[in-house]
């Protein structure tokens, strides 16, 4: 008697299977989301990272068939928020966080609940900003690149302030210090205006703050802008130059934000969403609307977002290694 199923068609049935999974997959995404999505932010309303998040929300809502619901889960620099994402099991939550979340956290705090590496999907990058260094109005050096000359030449007699230690504010200007030979002192501030008080005051020599806030100092004349920390000159302050022009090399650095959901949620779901979100923030409207808030708008795919998380950790972890930065 032959047997009924012969080593062929077990492998042709096997075969058959295997391609019923993709359409699967998407039958599953098309039915996706069944209930409203909660999206977490880690800042108090108002704050940059809500403003983005309600940004997205309702073109979300149109492009996915759900409501969008913004959840404030404030403290801890938006940490906390941060680890009610990755400790998500519903399938119907997605954060909104800034790029020290997805990278450095748990470098500056070993004993963080969550771990960037492991407990999220990327999304989409959103959108990316220089940072601006700035010195007083009357800071020394006909440009920046004399400006430089200056400090390094004022050793450790000049200061730096950032709002608080391991913020971008801070890693940037080590860095900046690692690539230039520069050794100004660093003075941590409780935040951005007393930063300004002190720059304005000449308490400070030098600082590196987002360029939506150092734009309107410089502007209104209280501060001098000396460049921008991306390779190149930014259309978020377009007159000032980059840092590589005066001659920095290997120095490129960004803030950003970014949209992520927990591991745990099913490919085809996350890149339904990430399909959706990309869209959302390449359209025209929403450029304008992120150019607005002080950003530059990407809307990368999952694996850009992964890249700018591994990049970034990478040369930010040198220097919180090589200096020992632990979070206050």
């Amino acid at each position: 008697m032959r047997p009924l199923f012969t080593r062929r068609s077990l492998l042709a049935g096997a075969a058959a299977l295997a391609g019923l999974a993709p359409l699967a997959q998407a039958q599953a995404a098309a039915t996706w989301p069944a209930k409203p999505l909660r999206f977490i932010v880690g800042f108090p309303a108002g704050s940059s990272p809500d403003l983005t998040a309600r940004a997205l929300a309702e073109p979300l809502e149109k492009a996915l068939g759900q409501p969008v619901v913004v959840e404030n889960r404030v403290g801890a620099g938006g940490n906390i928020g941060a680890d009610a994402v990755a400790k998500a099991t519903d399938g119907h939550t997605i954060g909104l966080m800034i790029n020290g979340n997805l990278t450095i956290s748990r470098l500056l705090n070993p004993a963080l609940r969550y771990d960037p590496a492991t407990d999220f999907a990327p999304v989409s990058l959103i959108g990316v900003a220089p940072l601006v260094l700035v010195a007083p109005a009357g800071a020394p050096g006909a440009d920046a690149r004399a400006f430089l000359d200056a400090a390094r030449g004022a050793g450790s007699k000049w200061s730096y302030g950032s709002p608080g230690v391991g913020t971008v504010g801070h890693l940037g200007m080590e860095l900046l210090k690692a690539r230039t030979g520069i050794a100004p002192v660093h003075v941590p501030y409780p935040g951005y205006p007393q930063v300004f008080n002190a720059l304005i005051g000449g308490d400070l020599q030098l600082s590196m703050l987002p360029p939506a806030l150092a734009q309107t100092q410089i502007k209104a004349g209280k501060l001098r802008g000396i460049g921008v920390t991306g390779s190149g000159r930014s259309t978020l302050a377009p007159e000032l130059p980059s840092l590589a022009e005066a001659g920095v090399k290997d120095f490129h650095l960004e803030i950003w934000n970014a949209v992520v959901a927990p591991a745990g949620m099913p490919r085809a779901h996350v890149a339904r969403l990430a399909d959706a979100v990309g869209a959302i923030v390449r359209a025209p409207e929403m450029r304008q609307r992120l150019f607005q808030q002080g950003w530059q708008a990407v809307g990368s795919s999952p694996e850009g977002l992964a890249n700018r998380i591994q990049a970034d950790t990478r040369v930010l972890g040198q220097i919180i290694r090589s200096q020992g930065i632990k979070s206050e």
